[in-house]
């Protein structure tokens, strides 16, 4: 049997080198929703754009549209007073490595753009990252993976301050001002996992992070009647600084009316004749509408 230790991951050593008990409080909440019509959207999206539109793309609309709405908690908190962003950010998770690393990639004004938008740069910006061609990523990962956990910390602390406090952006050391938004979106349906929770990310200085769960036929009630139907758990991580009832409240409206009515979002009142429930039947078969 081989003594030998195994490697440990970049992010491994960056949740050890970033971890600490939590000094904020946080609020946890979650919303099963119905996701017939947006399973009929994103077929739709997918059959007259040819992209591959997914929940996750239109979770991150509509939490940019949420954030459009309630500007107290488009922001972040610069010693110890809040200060709105100049435009809305949000930036998604991209597992590299088979899951030995994690990247941002960050879609800047998403509330002004519609969920195809959204899925062409994020594949775009994921297909980069992947291929090695972020230059910025790259230049991080360096002293990563040279220092120990515990310089790493004070080193993730002051970037993480100057960056998504100060709005400092040093190129060389491929750092940029509000590296994260103001929202970060994740989905753990690509795992086969129902729901679950994040856990803040101290340097990255968000007040909300978004998990979405696998999409699932589940029993529900329609007009008093039992059927089945597509549903699918959206969870958050919300920083209790920025965010109380009412901005939560928001936060919830606007994804669920994002999901019951998803047509609006390209100017519509509601589903079209083109879209039939054909759309909803295709989503059914495996792959087709997937939460990655």
């Amino acid at each position: 049997m081989s003594n030998k230790k195994p490697k440990m991951s970049t992010r491994r050593k960056l949740a050890i080198a970033s971890w600490s008990s939590p000094r904020e409080g946080n609020i946890y909440g979650k919303l099963t929703l119905d996701a017939t019509e947006a399973v009929a959207y994103i077929e739709h999206l997918r059959r007259t754009t040819g992209e591959k539109v997914t929940i996750t793309h239109l979770v991150g609309k509509a939490c940019g549209e949420a954030l459009r709405q309630e500007p107290t908690l488009n922001g972040f908190i610069r010693l110890g007073s809040y200060i709105p962003h100049d435009s809305v950010d949000i930036s998604f998770l991209v597992a590299l490595e088979e899951g030995g690393n994690l990247a941002k990639a960050k879609i800047s004004h998403v509330d002004q753009k519609s969920v195809v938008d959204v899925a062409r740069e994020l594949r775009e910006l994921a297909g980069r990252l992947h291929r090695g061609g972020d230059e910025a990523f790259n230049k991080t990962q360096s002293p990563i993976r040279a220092l120990p956990t515990w310089l790493l910390r004070p080193l993730l602390y002051s970037t993480g301050l100057l960056s998504a406090s100060f709005g400092v952006s040093i190129p060389a050391l491929g750092l940029e001002a509000f590296p994260f938004g103001a929202c970060i979106i994740t989905s753990v349906g690509m795992f086969g996992l129902d729901e679950g929770y994040a856990p803040p990310t101290p340097f990255a200085r968000v007040p909300a992070y978004v998990l979405v769960g696998a999409l699932r036929d589940s029993p529900a009630v329609v007009d008093g009647q039992l059927t089945v139907r597509k549903q699918l758990t959206i969870t958050a991580t919300l920083d209790h600084r920025f965010i109380d009832g009412h901005q939560a409240g928001t936060l919830a409206r606007v994804v669920r009316e994002a999901f019951e009515n998803p047509w609006r979002l390209e100017g519509l009142p509601g589903r079209p004749a083109e879209a039939s429930d054909a759309a909803v039947k295709a989503n059914a078969q495996p792959g087709a509408a997937s939460t990655c």
